[in-house]
Parts: structure tokens; C-alpha cells; sequence
């Protein structure tokens, strides 16, 4: 029986290791250009610091139901922290671009267990009646750290070196590791999956092709490039060599354990997951590159009017946590969705001229919506779950979330760099002599494009005005998705309350 200090500790200990994970998803973000000239390498070479580290994550995180069931739970996590500590540190110390590459797919590898077995833990040392502030908890380290990260990314790499932005997971890898190795009880292991080569083989092959795909493909104008149609073939042959694999193999032999397809709570909030991804964090991914790009604020101030959106998340946690099992489930979920469109609708009225309350209000409240999302999502999903079967669902779940955010960001980025060159090709046709404007003698002589400096003043001026206009089109685009999932919430058919969850925390006992 775990008493209530040691609980604690457990959940220090673990939350310590999910942030310093999910931190490292984004802080490198804004170290970029100055590991560019450090290390020599293009643009194009130094984007595979990322690419590295998001293909290797996606690819091991599978992985981690069949290593809990063949050496335990404590021992991976363990080996989990101890790896990515390690990995930051060559990252740190890395001379060369091949170097630093090798390190982040290492991190990538070592890291991908770290939030589902955090989820996992969470769930197992908490009685049911906690198990909604656990994932609360939970919930509050797993979106910190993607909040924090390029504010603390940029605070580190101006203040001292883009190598303290790896460096930094030292400290807390080692105390994460301490408190785990101390306090986390070590149950024994089921050792009752065989490993799955030929399944885990070309479901790798399928996750690494599409996340390179998504990545990549904007860089890459898509299906113009050869790569990404190689990218695309492969994807489709080898997921559909895994499904039929999976479909035709005895249940002890498949890599993935088919019971999970017949939970339905489990298959609908792997689903809005997935929408969650989608929608929220590539919004997320907008607001800082509009600040910084169009609006012109530095680095530390965009830091500033951001943070309140986790400061919002973390609260509606909070809430969230102590109310399920006491409110319908759906109905938190539509309060949370509905919060989150009224967020983008307030985006959508966005222009060039921002003050900082004009940001820091829609981030509230959407960070409020994806807090009152997460939290009963996560408890809904693996309430009726039997325990053996939740290493490898929580490593699924986190895949899917990871997947809709890459296709997320990947189609907003899309979305605006496409707009942007056609809202821009739209604007200067009509910038033409018979334009009334030009009757103003200010802006004929600011503007006259007989003159280069004041043309390239014009063509940057008309830029801004088109990117704003591309990034309205994003926050549209997303309000138009949030809405229209939201009826997609009758599917989940077992209500939240108190007896709903009683009898189905019964059903995982």
C-alpha cells in the first residue's frame, strides 16, 4: 500500500521527467539559428536537429507497452531518464552536426516512454476516487512543457549559449532519477508478450515515413518532390502490410494487443485526441511566429503574453480533475470545445495593430477549453482499461496526440504559406496609378516605385498585410474543425458521473 508522502514523491519524481520530455519537443525551436552558425550547416541541415527527434519519439513510443511487460515498469523508466539525461548532455556537447543529429535521435528513443509511463504510474498509485486530479496533474506537465519551452529556449540561448538549452536536463534528469529510484515500487514483470518483429517493423517504417512526410513536406512543395512521394508510398505499403499483419496473426503474437480495439471509451478518446493535437497545438504553434514575425515583438516579451494561455490550462485542470466523476463527461468536453472556438473566433479579429491584452485574453481562454478537454478525456479513455493492458494504450494514445499535431502544424504552416503568396499576389494587383490612394502626396512619395528602397518598403508592407491575413485563414480554419467536431461527442455513449465511473473503474479492478 503506497501511503500519501510517498505518493507525492512518486509524482514529483515523474512529473519531473514528463516536463523535462515534453520540453525538449520545442525549446530547441528558437536555438536554431545560433546552432546554425556554430555548427556550419544550412538551414535545410539544421532542421534535422528536429526532424531527428520527432521520427525517433515516434517510432520507440509504441515500444513501450512490450518493454514494460519483458523487463518492468520501474526499470524502463529508469533506463528511460538515465538515456535521455545522457543524450541531452552529448547534445550539449556536441562539435558537429552529425553529432548533435545522433544525440537527439538518442534523445528521441530514450524520451518516448517518458509520458506514457508517467500516465501509466499516475494512474496505479492513485485510488480511483484521485484518479481525475492525477490526470489533472498529469495533464499540467505534459502541456507546460510545450508552453515554456521557446520562452526558456530563447531566455537560455541569449543569456548564456544555445548549449544550456540541452544542458539544462541534466539537473532535473538526476533528480527525477533519484526520487524514481527511491520511491516508485518495482512490480514484476508479465513477461507475456513475445516481441513482434515483422509488425513492429513496418509500423516503424509507417510512423518514421509519415512524420519525415509532414515534416518535410512544405520544404519539400510536396508532392512536386520525388521525396515525398517516396515518403507516401512507403507509408501506405507498410501500414497496410502492419493491419494485415495484425488482423491475420494469433492475439500473442501481434505487436499490437487487438483487446484495445474493443473498448470503445478507449477508441473515442483516442480519437479526440487526435483532434485535440490537431486543432490546439497547432494553433499554439501559430501565435508565437505571428508575434515575432508580423507584429514585431522580441522574443522574451512574446514569452510574456503567451505564458497566461498554460497559466489558463493549468487551472481548468485543476477544476477539471476535481469534477469528473461528479459531471457528465461530455459535457465538460463541450464546455471545453466551445471555449476553445470562442478563443478562435476572437483570433479571427486579429490585425497588424495587437496590444498585449488583445493576445493575452483568446490564449486564457483557449488555454481554459484544452484544460477542461485533456483532464476527462484522459480519465474517460483508460477508465475501463484492465491494468496490463495500459502500458501499451497510453503509448498509443500519446502517438496519436503526437501524429494530429504534426498534421496539425504541418497543414496550418501549409495553409500560410500558401495564402500568403496568393493574398500577396491579390494586393498588388491592385496596386495600380488609377488607385485612389496614390491621390495622397504622402503616400505617392513614401511609395513611389520608380524609387528601389521605397518599392521594397511597399513590397514589405503588402507582405505583412498578406501574412496577416494567411494566419486569419489558419485561425478560420481551426474554428471551422472545432465545430464541427463537436457533435462528434454523442459518440462517447457512457456518461461521466459518479456511477458511470464507479462501475467502470470496477470493470478495470
Amino acid at each position: 500500500m503506497i501511503g500519501a508522502a510517498q505518493r507525492r514523491m512518486i509524482t514529483l519524481s515523474i512529473m519531473l521527467a514528463t516536463i523535462m520530455q515534453t520540453l525538449d519537443s520545442t525549446i530547441a525551436n528558437v536555438a536554431l539559428p545560433h546552432m546554425q552558425g556554430s555548427l556550419s550547416g544550412s538551414q535545410d541541415q539544421i532542421a534535422w536537429v528536429l526532424t531527428a527527434y520527432i521520427v525517433a519519439a515516434a517510432i520507440a513510443t509504441p515500444l513501450t507497452g512490450w518493454f514494460v511487460d519483458r523487463f518492468g515498469q520501474k526499470p524502463v523508466f529508469l533506463a528511460s531518464v538515465v538515456g535521455f539525461t545522457l543524450a541531452s548532455a552529448l547534445c550539449g556537447i556536441a562539435a558537429s552536426l552529425g553529432q548533435i543529429v545522433a544525440a537527439r535521435l538518442l534523445q528521441g528513443v530514450f524520451g518516448a516512454a517518458l509520458v506514457p509511463l508517467s500516465q501509466v504510474v499516475l494512474m496505479e498509485i492513485n485510488p480511483r476516487e484521485r484518479q481525475g486530479s492525477a490526470m489533472a496533474v498529469w495533464g499540467m506537465g505534459v502541456m507546460v512543457g510545450p508552453i515554456l519551452g521557446p520562452t526558456l529556449g530563447g531566455w537560455l540561448t541569449d543569456r548564456y549559449d544555445w548549449r544550456w538549452v540541452f544542458f539544462i536536463n541534466v539537473p532535473i534528469g538526476a533528480l527525477a532519477l533519484a526520487g524514481m529510484w527511491r520511491f516508485i515500487p518495482d512490480p514484476p514483470a508479465a513477461r507475456r508478450l513475445r516481441f513482434d518483429a515483422f509488425g513492429f517493423t513496418f509500423l516503424s517504417l509507417a510512423i518514421g515515413a509519415l512524420q519525415l512526410l509532414l515534416d518535410r513536406g512544405e520544404q519539400n512543395d510536396w508532392f512536386s518532390s520525388t521525396e515525398t512521394w517516396v515518403e507516401l508510398v512507403v507509408l501506405v505499403i507498410a501500414f497496410t502490410y502492419f493491419i494485415a499483419h495484425t488482423a491475420l496473426s494469433p492475439a500473442e503474437r501481434s505487436f499490437f494487443d487487438r483487446r484495445l480495439l474493443g473498448n470503445g471509451n478507449y477508441l473515442t478518446g483516442t480519437f479526440f485526441i487526435f483532434v485535440v493535437g490537431l486543432v490546439l497545438y497547432a494553433t499554439r504553434a501559430l501565435t508565437p511566429t505571428l508575434l515575432e514575425s508580423l507584429v514585431g515583438y522580441p522574443v522574451a516579451t512574446t514569452g510574456l503574453v503567451t505564458a497566461p494561455a498554460g497559466i489558463g490550462t493549468m487551472f481548468a485542470m485543476m477544476i477539471a480533475g476535481r469534477v469528473v466523476g461528479r459531471v457528465d463527461v461530455r459535457l465538460t468536453l463541450l464546455a471545453g470545445f466551445a471555449l476553445t472556438a470562442l478563443a478562435l473566433w476572437l483570433m479571427c479579429g486579429y490585425s497588424l495593430d495587437l496590444s498585449e491584452g488583445d493576445i493575452v485574453w483568446p490564449g486564457v481562454i483557449q488555454g481554459i477549453g484544452l484544460g477542461l478537454v485533456f483532464v476527462p478525456l484522459s480519465t474517460v479513455s483508460f477508465s475501463t482499461l484492465a491494468a496490463e493492458l495500459r502500458a501499451q494504450a497510453t503509448a498509443m494514445y500519446s502517438l496519436v496526440r503526437n501524429i494530429g499535431s504534426s498534421i496539425g502544424i504541418s497543414l496550418v504552416q501549409t495553409v500560410l504559406v500558401r495564402h500568403t503568396a496568393s493574398v500577396h499576389a491579390s494586393l498588388v494587383e491592385r496596386i495600380t496609378r488609377v488607385n485612389p490612394a496614390w491621390n495622397d502626396p504622402a503616400v505617392a512619395s513614401a511609395f513611389d516605385v520608380t524609387r528601389p528602397a521605397h518599392a521594397a518598403a511597399l513590397d514589405a508592407l503588402v507582405t505583412r498585410q498578406a501574412g496577416m491575413i494567411a494566419y486569419l485563414d489558419d485561425f478560420r480554419l481551426m474554428l471551422y474543425l472545432t465545430l464541427a467536431v463537436m457533435p462528434l461527442l454523442l459518440l462517447i455513449s457512457k456518461p461521466g458521473g459518479a456511477d458511470g465511473l464507479s462501475s467502470a473503474h470496477a470493470l478495470a479492478e
